[in-house]
């Protein structure tokens, strides 16, 4: 599923944002990359136990929470905490597929990677070239999206970020472990759902919405792991 997802933080959200990055020390990006990554990789980062990193991923996961499309496409069971990197002057990063598995750092937890999102800071006209681009079954795509927006998009797929020749581009990145593995499974799920809120915006209560989200809900009980 590659699904853009607009409004996840608000413009006072995304100013608080810009605000603690300006105060922020960024290191070098290579520090949560595998190996092959790190090959590729060439930007900074904040670390990961930065409290304006801390407060921000706050911030997302609340956020995401209340995001019924976010909810809705990716079914969440763990959201590893969100990192937050910056590319300027020529900075790039090259094609690579995301690890399968991420540990979260000083914790036992891990978070099976089967969702990567990109969350962006800067407005598209604030830089030039940092587009990402995802390549699937039918193609390469191509996203810039505006800040306080999300793309949301499946953590196998082979992905690279294009050179940034002017401005600053921030963003934050993290990965999401679904309920539901499959996805194939999830995108049904998603259509359904999507379905079922039409039915229910025409005729809410009505035999057909009830059966839909039986359906619904039974197909979530077979597939989910949680």
């Amino acid at each position: 599923m590659f699904l853009p997802i607009p409004d996840v933080l608000t413009a006072s959200q995304v100013a608080r944002a810009r605000q603690l990055f300006l105060a922020a020390e960024w290191v070098d990006g290579r520090a949560t990359a595998g190996h092959q990554s790190a090959i590729a990789k060439h930007n900074r980062q904040l670390r990961e136990n930065d409290p304006a990193a801390r407060e921000l991923g706050e911030t997302i996961v609340a956020a995401l929470g209340t995001n019924a499309l976010f909810v809705a496409a990716a079914l969440p069971a763990k959201v590893f905490p969100p990192l937050f990197n910056r590319y300027e002057g020529g900075e790039a990063f090259g094609t690579h597929i995301d690890n399968a598995i991420r540990q979260v750092t000083g914790t036992p937890v891990r978070v099976r990677t089967d969702l990567s999102a990109t969350l962006f800071f800067s407005e598209p006209d604030e830089y030039e070239g940092g587009e990402l681009v995802v390549e699937d079954y039918s193609g390469a795509h191509q996203v810039k999206l505006p800040a306080g927006h999300l793309i949301l998009y499946p953590a196998d797929s082979r992905h690279h970020v294009r050179p940034v020749t002017r401005g600053v581009r921030l963003a934050s990145f993290f990965w999401i472990q679904s309920m539901v593995r499959d996805e194939a499974a999830r995108k049904i799920l998603f259509d359904l759902d999507l379905a079922i809120q039409d039915v229910n915006r025409e005729r809410a209560g009505s035999p057909a919405a009830i059966s839909l989200t039986g359906v619904y809900h039974n197909l979530l009980r077979r597939w989910a792991d949680a």
